[in-house]
């Protein structure tokens, strides 16, 4: 999907934005604050939907050469998988090491 269309674009553009706002300001799964954040999100998950159809299959409805539900669930996944991941390197950054040994 290289040479993909501009509504092909558009629609993972909306799908990326749709699940970039969910889990922005509905379920607020987050690792930043702000617009910054959501855009951050918003560009995942464009990739996300547009990685979806060639790691989860061409499946149910294909609208410009795009299979609507692989997008939705490869832009869910990816925006799920970059806050995950952000907030487990935060904690393993932020972990102190244990003294052990008596003095």
């Amino acid at each position: 999907m290289l040479g993909m269309s501009l509504l092909s674009f558009l629609l993972l553009s909306v799908i990326g934005a749709l699940v970039a706002v969910i889990y922005h300001n509905v379920i607020r799964y987050r690792f930043l604050e702000g617009n910054d954040a959501l855009f951050g999100k918003l560009v995942i998950g464009w990739f996300g939907a547009w990685a979806g159809s060639a790691v989860l299959g061409h499946w149910l409805w294909n609208i410009q050469n795009v299979y609507v539900v692989p997008a939705i669930l490869g832009a869910i996944a990816a925006v799920h998988l970059t806050v995950l991941t952000e907030k487990a390197l935060e904690k393993f950054v932020s972990m102190r090491p244990t003294t052990t040994g008596a003095r």
